[in-house]
């Protein structure tokens, strides 16, 4: 008897296509469209409404049911808090990583297995062999980064087929097919706010930043800002200080409202070839770290770096083999070992 998969589905063409290609393969799919937010900001229209039209009408051109499931209220405490409250403390939080780690492989994970799914799917581009994550076919699309907090169990039970092919060959097979969002936009930005800035989003939940100076690293005020939580260590644009070389954020003073600039890119604050990380997760269990030629990713899309992990119960600290550059506070350090995501942790 064929295998139940609930696939979770956003109204863009690489959950459509998961959907597709599972029906392909002789499971028994229902669509799952997770209402998490449907909050206009400012003058952007929140497009949760255009999403479920689409999710819809995939559905129907696929011939499978539809559910929905209201996850608006933990999206609110569990992804969207976490974030304002990271940039509150002046860190550059990640709420892609903790929408995955306690939505979707965990609400969407639970609530479908007692729905009646033996099986659950995303349109992630990953890869999961045996239970362990990998990355995937496509690496310029590659999105182990925000998976590696996935639980043991959940990788057991989660499909992710477009990790076998590039994106220019699920746009084909959904044109092939004619589904409604073959030529559909990706979406961009941050997952709940899409092409909503960050300072628009925190403005509108936090309201109008108190006014600080900006510091040069020789004790010069050479400008103001409108709110030291909007900005992140290693920004360049943004700071509207005119004239010569660019300036770049090395440090920010959250309590006295400061933010600390420089124009030499050979500033010691803004490179660093140790990281201490808070949070530290193994992505599979049992994993012998000792000895691995191990790589790590600090940020998305960043370049992979050789380095040496030494871990102690939830913290664990990385020495690099070379220096990297705007090392963020708040965003993830993701470790690999040949083509396998392994774990990581949050930098501190």
């Amino acid at each position: 008897m064929s295998k139940n998969v609930f696939v979770g589905m956003s109204g863009g063409v690489d959950s459509s296509v998961t959907a597709l290609l599972l029906r392909q393969r002789g499971y028994r799919v229902t669509g799952v469209y997770m209402k998490n937010w449907t909050k206009s900001i400012g003058s952007f229209k929140c497009p949760w409404r255009d999403d479920y039209r689409d999710v819809k009408r995939v559905s129907v051109d696929l011939d499978i049911p539809l559910l929905v499931y209201d996850f608006e209220k933990e999206y609110r405490t569990k992804v969207v808090d976490y974030m304002i409250n990271g940039y509150k403390e002046g860190i550059t939080p990640n709420p892609d990583i903790i929408c995955n780690q306690e939505i979707k492989f965990k609400l969407f994970y639970d609530l479908s297995l007692q729905n009646g799914a033996d099986l659950i799917a995303t349109g992630h581009y990953a890869k999961i062999v045996n239970g362990h994550l990998k990355t995937a076919i496509d690496q310029s699309k590659d999105q182990t980064y925000f998976l590696y907090r996935m639980s043991q169990e959940s990788l057991t039970k989660t499909l992710m087929p477009v990790g076998d092919y590039k994106k220019t060959e699920i746009r084909k097979i959904a044109k092939e097919h004619n589904l409604a969002t073959a030529d559909k936009k990706d979406s961009q930005g941050i997952c709940f706010i899409g092409e909503v800035g960050i300072k628009e989003f925190l403005i509108n939940e936090l309201g109008p930043q108190p006014r600080g100076p900006i510091i040069d690293d020789q004790g010069k005020e050479v400008g103001w800002h409108d709110g030291a939580i909007f900005y992140t260590i290693g920004q360049r644009h943004g700071l509207n200080i005119g004239g010569g070389l660019p300036y770049y954020v090395i440090d920010k003073d959250i309590p006295k409202n400061i933010v600390y600039v420089s124009r030499n890119l050979d500033n010691q604050k803004l490179w660093a070839n140790e990281v201490n990380l808070n949070n530290f997760y193994f992505t599979y269990n049992n994993f012998d770290y000792i000895n691995k030629k191990l790589k790590v990713r600090i940020r998305y899309r960043g370049d992979l770096v050789n380095c040496k992990l030494k871990v102690t119960g939830q913290k664990a600290k990385l020495e690099l083999d070379e220096s990297v550059k705007a090392i963020a506070k708040g965003q993830s350090a993701v470790l690999y070992y040949n083509s396998y995501c392994v774990g990581g942790g949050i930098i501190v």
